[in-house]
């Protein structure tokens, strides 16, 4: 935890040890974390040079302790300085991050480079899978077919499962095809219990993922690569846009998955109606409960629950959540 703020493993184990204690001595310290005497010695003497820890005071008197023991300085004092540094070195990560996609993109030796990369062999394609995940803050699109080549399921789903805890809005449209794999249906049903949404198509086009409407990945033909895994990176272009444009037709079409006790089904092709997730939304929200305090409490994303509101509005064709409630009223949605 602390590791963040530039602590290491050792040290920290030593601070947390301090947390459940007015003071210690490193002969304890080092006896609670199993660290050498001597170590212990030196981390919390660096600890104290640091601003982290103090030498305790004899009761009653500003003489030092004559047993040798230690107590934290207040964390929100002693932490803040170094919280504020790891501020600072991310802005200024970002910052270069910026100026450097930015001079790869105009560089004149790279003119495609600023629209399309190609990455082939296995390891490279699998990099670039888990940097789109890994680095996505908003929103994941992702195309499933056939069995993975480049990434294994066990790896995906890691990413996945990142992505998720991070908050980032997750959906995926698979084939049909893609759920014929072994145990997919019981990664599927942990998937949609951790937040994802899911939708089945009878065909699509290709495989796709796509990271915050700014990057793309789609695979190439082995043929195209001497039978190598090979793929195309596409940043923020036309391209990019007539992507998002197909996933959204696909996902417009797709069937919604549920978990159910025995595995996993999708809706009928049928009359459309709203999903279990769309009416939990809807009963929150007619309940008077805001937009982002009915995300907070089902765990969804904002943009999440706009999108099902959105949805149910034109199932009912209504043009305010007033017309929406009257009609999931009339049509026994509630």
């Amino acid at each position: 935890m602390l590791q963040a703020l530039g602590l290491g493993p050792a040290e920290e184990a030593i601070y947390t040890a301090l947390l459940a204690r007015p003071t210690a001595s490193a002969q304890g310290l080092a006896r609670q974390t199993g660290l050498e005497e001597a170590e212990t010695t030196r981390i919390l003497l660096d600890l104290v040079t640091r601003g982290l820890v103090a030498v305790a005071t004899e009761i009653g008197s500003e003489a030092p302790d004559p047993a040798g023991r230690y107590r934290l300085t207040p964390p929100s004092v002693a932490l803040a300085p170094l919280l504020v540094e790891q501020r600072n070195a991310l802005q200024r990560a970002e910052t270069a991050f910026s100026m450097l996609t930015e001079q790869y993109r105009s560089t004149a030796a790279h003119p495609a480079g600023s629209v399309v990369e190609v990455v082939v062999g296995v390891e490279q394609v699998a990099h670039r899978f888990h940097q789109l995940q890994r680095g996505a803050q908003r929103e994941l699109l992702v195309f499933l077919v056939g069995e993975p080549i480049a990434v294994p399921r066990e790896e995906a789903d890691m990413s996945e499962s990142s992505a998720l805890d991070r908050g980032v809005d997750f959906r995926v449209v698979a084939a049909k095809n893609y759920l014929d794999g072994p145990d997919v249906a019981s990664d599927v049903r942990a998937s949609i219990a951790a937040g994802l949404e899911l939708r089945v198509a009878d065909s699509l086009p290709l495989k796709m993922i796509v990271s915050d409407r700014e990057r793309a990945m789609v695979p190439l033909d082995k043929a195209d690569s001497g039978g190598e895994p090979s793929a195309i990176v596409v940043h923020r272009s036309g391209l990019l846009t007539a992507l998002v444009h197909l996933f959204e037709r696909e996902w417009s079409h797709a069937r919604p998955l549920y978990s159910t006790a025995t595995g996993v089904r999708a809706e009928p092709t049928a009359e459309p109606h709203p999903t279990q997730g769309e009416l939990e939304v809807l009963a929150l929200l007619l309940a008077g409960i805001s937009d982002r305090r009915a995300a907070s409490q089902l765990g969804l994303s904002i943009r999440t629950v706009e999108r099902r509101m959105r949805r149910l509005m034109d199932l009912a064709g209504a043009d305010s959540r007033l017309q929406l409630g009257w009609y999931a009223a009339r049509a026994g949605w509630l």
